[in-house]
Order: C-alpha cells, then structure tokens, then sequence
C-alpha cells in the first residue's frame, strides 16, 4: 500500500489523444523513471481535457480503452505504480470543484493572450469551444490541487504553468499560504522535438504527413524509414553540428540522441566530428529504434492484463480524492464555504 511521502509533488498529465510520438517521450517521459525517485509523483490521464475539440466530430477520447493504453504506456516508459499515483482525471471530481473556484481568480486578458488558444481559433473553421478558452484554468487545478512544487511539461505548456503561478500567488495573497507555488520542469534537451521533414514546425500526432512523426507504436522498420528519410541539410561539407537557424533538421535528430542517449549534444558533435550524415543518421536510428522496443515489449506485456491495469487506476483513483480533498477543503475554508 502507498503512503504518500512527505517529499516534494511532482505532477504530470497527458490525454488520452491516441498513440503518443517520440516528440512526447523526448520532451517528458523519458525523464519519469529518474523524477519518481526524487518526487511523490501524480500521473494524470487527463480525459477531461481531452474533450476539448473545435472540430465537427469529437473522438471518443475518453472510452475505457484509450485510458488503459495510456496507463500501459505510463507503465511502459518506467513509471512505478506501486510508489506512485496514477489517476483519471474524470474520475477525481475534487478537479471540476476548484476549477471552477478558481476561475474567479484569473481573468478574461490573461486567457485571451494565451498563444495556445490563438493559435488553435486562429486556424479553426468552426465555432470556438469555451473549453479552448478555459482550459488553462483547469489545468491550474489538477497542478494547485496536489500542493505540486514541479510539474512535468513540454516547451508548449510553459505559459499554462506560469498562468498557474500567477492565480497561485493571486489566491495566496488573499489567503494566505494556500497554494505551493509550482515550477516548470523542462528537459534541457528533447523539450521540442520537430517534425522530421520540416524541423520548422513541432512533431505532432495530428500531421497530415506521417512521415513527419515517429509514434511510440510504430512497426520499428517504419520507424527506421522515417528516421533515414529525415531531414537533414543541403550545405557543404556536411557538419554534424548544432546550429537551429541555419542548419533546423540536424539540430532536429542532435536533440533527440542527446535526449535518449543522456550526453550533451557539444558531447555528439565530438563524437561524429569526422562522420557524414548517413553515419550519424544510422546510429540514431539504431538508439530510436531500441528504445522503442524495450517500451513496444513492456507495453503489450502490461496491456494483455486489463485487470491490473484497472486496479492501478482504482488504487489511484482512491490516493488522488483523499489527497486533492484535503487541499480542496483549505480554499473552501479559505472561502468560508
């Protein structure tokens, strides 16, 4: 049985959107396994979010078996259920309570300037949700509801995390020292991984060119065509070195070997000083590639057994209300509720 430590809070979550890309592992998972053994760590399956969609038609995002695929692949990447709290977001109602509590305390500029959602209306030939607007609100809630002092999360969330800081200390100078104030935890390395055939925008689960994205299911012979078929750069001689600007696609694949291999990329440029693209290209290949299998055969072997699965997600679900209550109970108290 888990007892929740005295430690400091790490909190992560992902939707429950389809299968998940290497831009995903680069940017936070692969650091999980090192995280939980400094944090008391919350792994949201975040099915509320989820159902944010300004298209026609909303995939069924939150069915029983998106869920466990998730939690398969929480499990996969090293999380550890047993010292760990692993939850539906729907299934934790204290999360919907002090969202809406909390709405009070941020205001319309402050959403409305969030480049997520002018990015997403900007582009969208249908009626906005008000989720889209709100969202970031919600999010402030499971991170605040677990007093988190870091959270785990992509270069893309960053200013939903400090929109978090910001309702945190609005709240607190009312009230006192209710909410831990959060911090970003941002790989310094794999944070944005780019699309590998246009390293100019992000890799994406949704791109319509699926050679741009490697996903953590892909055949490993696919996942070796995409990688070998990437961009890289026209210029000569071929440099294997890290510059964005002039030289995006192999700046792209330096940040993935230094995320998984755990060297500096200063450390890769050495190693392939003398290498040409298709040398370098290979042995990424090959460390892409064997990481995806150990995660591939972990994966299928946890997601044959739906029961444990389940009673994770019950164990889970049972830490998260009696630990986000507790919290929940100071703002109501705070509020005089």
């Amino acid at each position: 049985m888990l007892e929740l430590k005295k430690k400091s809070v790490m909190f992560t979550g992902i939707q429950p959107t389809g299968s998940l890309t290497l831009g995903n592992y680069c940017g936070t998972m692969c650091s999980w396994g090192n995280l939980q053994k400094y944090y008391q760590c919350f792994f949201c399956v975040a099915d509320l979010h989820a159902l944010m969609s300004t298209g026609k038609k909303r995939a069924k995002y939150h069915s029983s078996k998106k869920i466990l695929d998730m939690v398969a692949l929480y499990l996969s990447c090293g999380v550890d259920p047993e010292n760990n709290v692993i939850f539906v977001q729907s299934q934790i109602h204290t999360h919907s309570q002090l969202y809406w509590l909390l709405s009070n305390f941020c205001y319309f500029g402050e959403l409305s300037r969030m480049t997520q959602f002018k990015q997403k209306s900007k582009h969208s030939q249908v009626d906005i949700n008000l989720s889209l607007f709100c969202y970031p609100v919600l999010m402030a809630a499971d991170i605040l509801l677990y007093q988190t002092s870091y959270v785990s999360v992509g270069l893309d969330q960053k200013q939903h995390l400090e929109l978090a800081q910001n309702i945190a200390r609005r709240f607190n100078k009312l009230y006192g020292g209710i909410f831990t104030i959060p911090r970003v935890l941002i790989n310094p390395t794999g944070f944005r991984v780019m699309a590998l055939q246009d390293p100019q925008k992000k890799m994406s689960k949704s791109d319509a060119n699926v050679n741009n994205t490697i996903f953590l299911l892909d055949d490993i012979n696919i996942v070796r065509s995409k990688l070998k078929r990437s961009l890289t750069d026209s210029d000569f001689p071929a440099q294997v070195i890290y510059d964005p600007q002039r030289k995006p696609g192999v700046s792209n694949l330096l940040s993935i070997f230094s995320s998984l291999a755990e060297k500096t990329i200063s450390q890769i440029e050495l190693e392939f000083k003398d290498h040409q693209y298709s040398s370098f290209k290979q042995q990424l290949s090959d460390l892409v590639c064997d990481r995806i299998s150990m995660i591939q055969k972990l994966y299928f072997s946890f997601r044959k057994d739906e029961d444990y699965l389940i009673d994770i997600l019950k164990f889970g679900k049972k830490k998260a209300i009696h630990y986000s209550t507790e919290n929940l109970y100071k703002v109501f108290k705070a509020l005089d509720l």
